[in-house]
């Protein structure tokens, strides 16, 4: 049989006694939150039903069975097996309450998601236009004005521009037919 006592606002703690092992699990649940953590000790069967405190430092939670007491420490999601027995003068008992299972989660289970369709292939880029001037991307291309920048394996490494005005120039010219400039 396991049982559940409220340790704080929205904060839950289970206990659980399966064979040998004291199973707790802490859940805390706030708008649009959830958090849960579990923890195993090895105390031996229950002989009695747990008790829980609430002291200065968090839950002590106490464990009798046949090998004797145990104490759990519950300081928010965190816990631990105390070394020895604490104080628990002061302290307010905390009331179990019986439950017959100890949620393994808390929040509903999902639905399976549907697979999602394949991406579609992307359209080739059109050419970009900006006044006089136009790019595009196959082949990769540009031009402006009266100047063209080609960058495709047809394009031979021979063009040449005029590095002052751009117009194309032939590998053996001295001077821009276009604007004079002096060419290397």
């Amino acid at each position: 049989m396991a049982y559940v006592c409220e340790i704080g606002t929205g904060q839950r703690a289970y206990l659980d006694n399966q064979g040998k092992q004291t199973i707790v699990t802490t859940a805390s649940s706030s708008l649009g939150q959830q958090q849960q953590s579990s923890q195993s000790f090895v105390t031996g069967s229950w002989t009695a039903s747990p008790e829980s405190f609430r002291n200065a430092s968090g839950v002590v939670v106490k464990i009798t069975t046949s090998q004797g007491q145990y104490f759990i420490q519950i300081q928010g999601n965190s816990m631990g097996m105390m070394a020895e027995s604490p104080s628990l003068q002061g302290a307010q008992q905390i009331q179990l309450q019986q439950v017959d299972y100890v949620p393994t989660s808390l929040m509903p289970p999902m639905e399976p998601m549907k697979p999602m369709e394949p991406m579609k292939p992307m359209e080739p880029m059109k050419p970009m236009k900006m006044g006089d001037m136009e790019m595009s991307m196959n082949p990769m291309q540009m031009r402006m004005g009266n100047m063209e920048l080609r960058m495709d394996k047809a394009v031979s490494g021979t063009h040449r521009f005029c590095s002052q005005c751009g117009t194309e120039v032939s590998p053996s010219d001295r001077f821009c037919s276009a604007c004079g400039h002096r060419l290397q």
